[in-house]
């Protein structure tokens, strides 16, 4: 069985579906039955993946948003891409193509897509319009092409299957996984990189996620400052992450509560910095609106810290119980389970080996594993 895997979304850094795709493609030439693998981006074939991801050049990205101020340079480059691509692929239809992304090209052979959330029908006040317009656009293409499609979550599954009425034996939730780095640590093991930061072991709560309207970060800034003042001063509130869209006003809240000493804005931290920032917080905070997923929670529930999080979309799958869930729009709410999650011990002593048993259950493995099973379906269709 031979696999061609799009590898458009490896590029540094890596989050989100970038990781998604680079976790498969180190694991995807293992699994039985795959023969080989070959990765596919922008009309030209990758061998070393390592090198693409360090040499990516900065400046794609600064040409991309030229190219996305123009329609007609986006059309003209649409109509490049698709005869590029098109010649590429022409001749492989033994080959199972895989779209790991909602980009799915045409080809001639057996294809499956990952569809990883449904935000730009189910809440697309949380989305820029070119974002809208693109992806409502290239979604339905992908639905059209796509033999088979993969969703990250039980939940996304439901909602492709309920908003297009996708037959329910075409599509299968296969879940993320969690990197090993992402495990309890020792004060000591920690408190090196924590100090480069101003922080200590098991002193702050964390939230990793981009400054936008979707992550609810405004939500969070309104819990925390209701908080005791005294509680904030022992257990400040960390923020990392970089600036999205739509965050002006957020941004000028995070930069009031760090003048008031209750807050720590970190901005964007590397990923191999995340598993000691995360395993050294007293609690993990994550009151998103919607997710198709939600790493960042699986990642923290790895590292033996207690997960506050929203009680909607994926969340609570992938919690299974193990967490403190809440309305996000429920200001008082949110601040009870997060007093709760820094004081009450009796919760603590229980939510952590809780969690850390939920996360054993997902790994990259068996993403892998699970992906190459719909793989050998597709090629005994």
């Amino acid at each position: 069985m031979k696999v061609i895997l799009s590898v458009d979304a490896i590029s540094p850094p890596l989050t989100g579906i970038g990781r998604y795709v680079w976790e498969l493609s180190q694991r995807l030439p293992q699994q039985d039955g795959i023969d080989r693998v070959r990765y596919f981006s922008h009309g030209q074939w990758y061998h070393d993946l390592h090198a693409r991801l360090a040499q990516a050049p900065a400046g794609r990205s600064g040409l991309r948003q030229q190219l996305a101020r123009s329609r007609l340079l986006v059309a003209g480059w649409r109509q490049l891409m698709q005869h590029v691509n098109g010649r590429a692929l022409a001749n492989l239809a033994d080959h199972i193509y895989h779209g790991p992304g909602v980009h799915l090209l045409p080809f001639p052979g057996k294809s499956v897509a990952t569809i990883h959330d449904l935000s730009v029908y189910r809440c697309p006040q949380y989305h820029t319009r070119e974002c809208l317009d693109d992806m409502r656009r290239e979604i339905p293409k992908t639905l059209v092409r796509a033999d088979f499609l993969i969703a990250v979550s039980e939940f996304t599954r439901r909602e492709v299957i309920d908003h297009f009425g996708w037959p329910e034996d075409k599509i299968r939730a296969i879940p993320l996984g969690v990197k090993p780095q992402y495990r309890p640590r020792t004060p000591q093991e920690t408190q090196p990189a924590l100090a480069q930061l101003g922080l200590a072991h098991g002193r702050y709560a964390l939230c990793i996620a981009t400054i936008e309207p979707r992550k609810n970060i405004d939500g969070l800034l309104s819990a925390y400052e209701r908080l005791p003042d005294d509680l904030k001063r022992e257990y400040p509130l960390v923020l990392a992450g970089g600036s999205g869209w739509n965050n002006e006003a957020t941004l000028a809240r995070i930069a009031r509560a760090q003048a008031q000493g209750w807050l720590s804005y970190l901005g964007y931290v590397p990923e191999t910095e995340l598993p000691l920032l995360l395993a050294g917080a007293r609690s993990f905070i994550f009151p998103s609106f919607y997710e198709g997923f939600g790493l960042p929670v699986l990642e923290a529930m790895a590292s033996g810290v207690p997960v506050v999080t929203s009680n909607r979309a994926s969340l609570p799958e992938v919690v299974q119980g193990a967490a403190l869930l809440t309305n996000p729009d429920d200001i008082p709410a949110l601040t009870e389970v997060i007093r709760r999650s820094l004081e009450d011990n009796a919760w603590r002593e229980a939510a952590i080996p809780a969690s850390r048993q939920v996360a054993a259950g997902y790994s990259w493995d068996t993403t892998a594993r699970q992906t190459a099973d719909v793989y050998r379906l597709l090629a005994g269709a």
